[in-house]
């Protein structure tokens, strides 16, 4: 892919004076399932086979156990099924584990104690999912066994952790301060990531942050994960952000604690769901969205669609005509626009008042801070919970929609499910339109 090739270029660099390899050590940090373990696969069969003379490798990763199980799994069945099959033995040997060149390179693993690497020298060590490492032991290991060598290379390998990620973190930092003042004197630096406050629902924001994305993963895929994901696991997988939970502002309206306290993957609706619409302001992205009660009494909501437009709503609902009932939209809210091309196509359009829509708010907040609400921890949730906030409807309040980087729909959504689930009838002094194409004949 462009960024492996990228990286390879940089890191690999030659001195033009000296004959050398620029760099001593390569910092890289991608989202998961970038293709890092490729680009390592390749970097070191260069080391070992293209460097020249007897050149020894040393690779671990988070643990001794999960550098074996890489080595075995990944590295070691690549390597015997390519071409370089024929220069290279494998050695399987518990603690031994290694591939033995014909050239006499060596391509051992390592462990994460502070003895790693002792007694040996090496030209190539990677330090592979660094951000899982306690403190700098490995770099105390390895970096002493590479001093004599000629052209010395410690690669330190990551997705983002957390804030226990001390040394990983301080190599990050370090690095992005390089980065700014353009200093590369022995350190290559390589960072994909977003920035804290992108939109991590907005697919300008995967496009910016993750190489991989059309070219091994694709968008669909991300958008399957970010639905079923929990929030703080999809920013560190996927636009590889350091998580601080308690650098976080905290939740307005709901408290987190108490909103993933209701979570429950097993949650089902045992009746007859009630459907709700929602659209962003500027239409960008659109949600559907369930609730119903369960068989033990409580409520539940969940989104079952959260796509990137409008243009794909009313197909949806057409498909599904006589599945559900009435689908609920507020006529005074971004979703209005699409209320007749819904009834153009035959679908049953439940229209509520901005009252009926308030109380249905105050409806979801006391469901949700009573434990008489689950859901299915779904991200796109918990992304327009962690930024919602409130907005005064005379002497009852409505999400407010003031921050637009913040999708809102999918909350929305359901809160007028809910709502519907609530208030079957309407509100008793206020009818309840339904449309239909019968109401238009």
């Amino acid at each position: 892919m462009p960024w492996q090739r990228y990286v390879a270029d940089v890191a690999l660099e030659v001195d033009p004076d000296t004959n050398r390899l620029v760099y001593r050590e390569v910092r890289l940090t991608v989202p998961r399932q970038s293709g890092k373990t490729t680009l390592m696969l390749a970097l070191m069969i260069h080391r070992c086979l293209v460097m020249g003379g007897r050149q020894r490798v040393g690779y671990t990763a988070q643990t001794g156990q999960a550098a074996r199980s890489k080595f075995i799994d990944d590295h070691v069945p690549v390597v015997t099924g390519s071409m370089f099959s024929r220069k290279c033995r494998v050695r399987r040997a518990n603690g031994s584990e290694a591939i033995m060149w014909d050239n006499g390179s060596i391509w051992a693993v390592l462990p994460t104690t502070e003895t790693a690497g002792h007694g040996a020298q090496y030209d190539l060590a990677i330090a592979d999912e660094a951000f899982a490492l306690p403190d700098d032991r490995l770099e105390q290991a390895f970096k002493p066994t590479m001093i004599t060598r000629p052209e010395p290379q410690f690669w330190i390998v990551s997705t983002a952790g957390d804030v226990n990620s001390h040394w990983f973190n301080a190599k990050v930092d370090d690095g992005r301060v390089r980065a700014e003042r353009g200093q590369t004197e022995g350190v290559a630096y390589f960072e994909w990531s977003a920035p804290d406050d992108d939109n991590p629902a907005d697919e300008a924001t995967w496009q910016a942050c993750m190489p991989a994305l059309g070219h091994t993963i694709t968008v669909e895929a991300i958008r399957s994960d970010f639905e079923s994901m929990r929030l703080t696991e999809f920013r560190r997988a996927y636009l590889n952000q350091r998580q601080n939970r308690h650098a976080v502002e905290p939740w307005q309206v709901i408290a987190e604690d108490t909103w993933l306290a209701l979570a429950d993957d097993r949650s089902r609706i045992a009746d007859t769901p009630v459907l709700a619409l929602d659209v962003t302001p500027d239409r960008s992205n659109a949600a559907i969205a369930a609730a119903g009660r369960r068989g033990d009494g409580k409520m539940h909501v969940e989104v079952i669609e959260h796509r990137t437009g409008v243009a794909w709503v009313v197909d949806w609902f057409a498909e599904r005509k006589g599945v559900y009932g009435p689908v609920i939209v507020d006529p005074a809210g971004p979703a209005g626009p699409l209320v007749a091309l819904l009834v153009d196509a035959g679908v049953e359009v439940r229209t509520i008042t901005s009252r009926w829509h308030a109380h249905a708010c105050g409806q979801f907040y006391d469901a949700a801070t009573t434990d008489r609400l689950r859901h299915l921890g779904q991200t796109p949730l918990e992304v327009a919970l962690a930024g919602a906030s409130q907005r005064h409807y005379g002497e009852l309040w409505l999400w407010s929609r003031k921050d637009l980087t913040t999708d809102m729909c999918p909350l929305v959504a359901c809160t007028l499910a809910l709502g519907g689930v609530f208030n079957p009838d309407g509100e008793p002094d206020v009818p309840v339109r339904v449309v239909s194409l019968a109401d238009l004949d």
